[in-house]
């Protein structure tokens, strides 16, 4: 029996498939070195044969087994590559995906790994594998994961999430952080980080710093509304209370109203605004830390690195030298 195998259905994501294709090939090549058992794998996809991918590209599968066996092997099921959320609705739908979920949840129940990222999470709750199970998805998608999957505790500041026999990765290219952890737990931290440094992928705790509140919004007036106030309002601190007074509404009404459009407490929001903000000042310009930390409505940059910890798991320091090692000219300008 394979110790991976990667399910493929129509549209999923070429980056995808190809990526855990390349860090298993990777890890084969460096698990000599590492001294322990290279990984195999196989590919499968619910009918088998030749299967489209997203880009026009094909990929060669066996079928998906139709009933439960004794199978020690991780599914993993890379990104789909979906144009909007109507398109999920729909995709949800399709024949083919339903037979998938229907295959996962026998595999799950018999004991099985399952691993997935970005909308392909969503075939993972559509098997009711995520019931009652801590998740993540793409985090612009978190919301209708929640809406859709209830039982679900949906946490999408997570790049990776693990609860169980069922491991869940944030947006598309999160599969790589996925990859890292599944061929961590196969052969140890150092065929891990022979993989990372082979193909320089850097593990990544947290979505956090990716999240664009603007687009983590769209399509809600309201919620867009209380964005571009917290921006507004900068250096002045923002509070719960101050936004619900402003839209004349109770805190807990305002607060169903953010949750249902972002998944996101009204306090989690503003500390997305402020993220996004501050991340921004140590980037593109050479503030000291103390007054980006008053630019964003704290009093002191101890409270703006307790939030870069929290959320990024990242030093100011550490988010300046990433874009200075991003952009080499700034270094020495």
């Amino acid at each position: 029996m394979p110790d991976f195998s990667l399910i493929v259905l129509p549209g999923s994501l070429t980056s995808g498939v190809a990526v855990t294709l390349d860090m298993l090939s990777a890890a084969q090549v460096m698990a000599p070195r590492c001294g322990v058992p290279a990984p195999t794998w196989r590919v499968l996809s619910p009918a088998g044969g030749p299967v489209a991918l997203s880009m026009g590209l094909t990929v060669d599968t066996r079928p998906l087994p139709r009933r439960a066996g004794a199978d020690s092997s991780v599914w993993v099921l890379p990104g789909l590559r979906l144009a909007d959320t109507a398109q999920l609705a729909q995709h949800l739908d399709n024949p083919c995906v339903q037979a998938t979920a229907a295959a996962v949840r026998r595999h799950v129940a018999a004991g099985g790994r399952v691993a997935a990222s970005c909308f392909s999470v969503f075939v993972l709750g559509l098997a009711g594998v995520l019931d009652g199970r801590r998740a993540t998805t793409t985090w612009w998608l978190a919301h209708l994961l929640q809406q859709r999957f209830p039982a679900c505790r949906v946490d999408a500041d997570r790049m990776v999430c693990v609860d169980g026999p069922v491991a869940t990765g944030g947006a598309a290219l999160a599969q790589t952080d996925l990859m890292l952890h599944l061929l961590r737990e196969h052969g140890g931290h150092a065929l891990a980080d022979w993989v990372g440094r082979v193909l320089l992928i850097d593990a990544r705790a947290a979505q956090s710093p990716y999240v664009v509140p603007q687009a983590l919004v769209a399509g809600d007036d309201f919620v867009s509304g209380l964005v571009a106030q917290i921006e507004a309002r900068w250096p002045e601190p923002v509070t719960v209370s101050m936004l619900a007074q402003q839209a004349a509404m109770s805190t807990r009404t305002l607060a169903r109203h953010v949750q249902r459009a972002t998944g996101k407490s009204p306090m989690a929001l503003i500390q997305s605004v402020r993220l996004r903000r501050a991340r921004a000042l140590l980037e593109h310009t050479r503030l000291p830390v103390e007054q980006v930390a008053a630019a964003v409505g704290y009093q002191d940059a101890t409270a703006l690195r307790r939030m870069l910890q929290r959320l990024t798991e990242a030093t100011p320091r550490q988010v300046r030298r990433q874009r200075l090692v991003a952009d080499p000219a700034r270094s020495s300008g």
